[in-house]
């Protein structure tokens, strides 16, 4: 944790780019405290804003695709096994957690690559679904580049917002405040977004027929 107290005290694109890969995977980082804090810092002239989302969405595709090729190769026994690991609990994994972004995938589909980026619990974990079910790597990619690329926009906007308001010892604190209330927002929009493809497709099949 030394280590990785270190990089969040640190940030600039590299660590950004990595700490928001190792968030992809199955590694328990925090990316609100990676992208709103360097974002602040944006907001104060040390870093570019825009080049900070682009290093943290190029991070979480890189990440993304650990697990994606993870579930494609591997398959899902060794996944699980892994989940239920010594290890796996160490990276607050279980396989619960996985069978409930299995069904989050399953149940959405392709929109689910997109949406599940913004879900926390399901965000770092939807993409072994994807390999699982064998999606095309290409679209993976795309989805998965739109969702995490809404996602990093949205705390470098917060983090952005904080800089005139917050001073830096109190930046983590109000990050984390602010986060639960951006959650709970997304989880609605997402919802809301689910129901209208899920009707769009029942109307396009009533007229089919």
């Amino acid at each position: 944790m030394s280590i990785l107290s270190t990089l969040l005290g640190n940030l600039n694109y590299g660590t950004v780019l990595f700490l928001m890969l190792l968030e992809s995977t199955v590694i328990p980082v925090p990316s609100e405290l990676v992208v709103a804090p360097a974002a602040y810092h944006s907001a104060g002239g040390n870093l570019n804003i825009i080049l900070v989302v682009l290093a943290a969405t190029i991070g979480a595709d890189l990440g993304a695709t650990i697990n994606y090729l993870a579930g494609y190769y591997l398959g899902r026994p060794v996944i699980y096994r892994f989940a239920n690991s010594k290890l796996g609990r160490l990276c607050m994994l279980n396989q619960a957690k996985v069978e409930k972004s299995e069904a989050y995938f399953n149940n959405h589909g392709l929109v689910a690559t997109i949406t599940g980026r913004l879900i926390p619990g399901i965000r770092h974990l939807i993409s072994i679904p994807a390999g699982l079910s064998k999606m095309v790597y290409w679209k993976f990619l795309l989805y998965t580049t739109i969702g995490a690329g809404c996602w990093n926009v949205i705390l470098a906007a917060l983090g952005w917002y904080l800089h005139s308001i917050v001073p830096e010892n109190q930046l983590n604190d109000k990050i984390l405040e602010y986060g639960e209330y951006i959650k709970v927002a997304i989880i609605g929009i997402c919802a809301i977004a689910i129901v209208y493809f899920i009707v769009k497709k029942l109307i396009n099949r009533k007229k089919k027929k």
